[in-house]
């Protein structure tokens, strides 16, 4: 755990990091991280599997996934017999802390370190406030996993690149939100996929979706309604870190819709539509940019989907005219600021 003089010094580095636009939309070069990116991947699995064995389910699985937060990752909220407790990673002073509605509190270093040290010491962590959880100990959504009580192989931790991988969570959790807030149907939260370490967001159209055929038990309930779903992949040693977006069931015609901004592109083995995080981080306006190709890739797949468009996206209050931002009486509502 970092002693309180290295946690003020570390406030100050980011701080001086989030003036400049690289230090708000850094890079992020797989070759230079996929050694963290490996270990940090197993990492936050054991987390989030330890909220999946916890929680009551929620539909599309939303009860596995963890969420972006001021200084890393959270669980947020578990409930636990007579309290709650949550689970935060710490990407500035690099530590784990778990916390507790009785006001107890436990914390562990990341540094390198290996995936069964890690496993380990969280669950002897919990075990000392008194939380038993079992979880099935084999990775997921990955080649060749190793169970994590046996691996020694992924060990590997820069405080620099995970820091940075949650600088551009951050961001991107800002503009996801604002995208979401324009659609009124049913809509995910801004959640991080732990299986594939993806930050996502997720719309759906209000109908059922056909039974995919071959799919498994995950798979029927994540894509059981139509959905438009959005997000951020830091990629592999194929394909360069991106934002995706992904129409379930595909529709007719959707690879060769024209989406904005131009660098955006359909990928067919994925199928998905891709624009480089790079392009993101190098544009004049990159909050701007983001929100384009959401917008579009979205209209693409509604479009072609017959999505009921007029019942699903949100009317802002300023395109009734007057100031969006004073306190309006709608009829049959109640009074609301905006």
């Amino acid at each position: 755990m970092s002693t309180p003089l290295a946690s003020v010094e570390s406030e100050q580095d980011v701080g001086l990091q989030e003036t400049s636009s690289a230090g708000i939309w850094p890079s992020l070069d797989y070759e230079q991280w996929k050694d963290t990116y490996a270990t940090l991947h197993m990492w936050t699995q054991i987390v989030g599997k330890t909220r999946l064995a916890l929680s009551p389910m929620l539909n599309h699985w939303w009860q596995t996934t963890l969420y972006v937060a001021p200084r890393g990752l959270t669980t947020a909220a578990i409930a636990y017999e007579n309290r709650t407790f949550e689970i935060n990673f710490d990407f500035i002073d690099h530590h784990l802390n778990i916390q507790t509605s009785a006001g107890q509190s436990r914390y562990m270093g990341l540094y390198p370190r290996t995936v069964a040290d890690f496993y380990a010491e969280l669950l002897a962590l919990l075990r000392a406030l008194g939380i038993k959880v079992n979880i099935t100990p084999i990775p997921q959504e990955v080649a060749e996993p190793i169970n994590y009580d046996l691996d020694t192989t992924h060990q590997s931790y820069d405080q620099d690149y995970a820091n940075r991988f949650w600088r551009i969570l951050v961001q991107t959790d800002t503009v996801f939100k604002e995208f979401r807030g324009r659609f009124v149907g049913k809509s995910s939260p801004v959640h991080l996929w732990w299986g594939a370490l993806d930050l996502a967001v997720t719309r759906f159209s209000g109908r059922r979706a056909a039974p995919r055929p071959g799919a498994d038990r995950v798979q029927r309930e994540a894509y059981s309604h139509e959905c438009i779903s959005a997000g951020f992949w830091p990629g592999n040693s194929q394909v360069e870190p991106a934002y995706y977006c992904y129409t379930a069931p595909v529709p007719a015609g959707l690879s060769a819709a024209q989406v904005r901004p131009r660098s955006a592109y359909y990928d067919g083995q994925l199928g998905e539509f891709l624009l480089r995080y790079e392009d993101v981080r190098k544009a004049s306006d990159p909050r701007a940019m983001l929100l384009e190709f959401l917008q579009s890739t979205y209209e693409a797949g509604a479009g072609l989907a017959n999505w009921d468009r007029q019942a699903l996206d949100w009317q802002p209050v300023s395109s009734l005219g007057g100031n969006a931002h004073q306190l309006v009486q709608l009829p049959g509502q109640c009074r609301v600021c905006h």
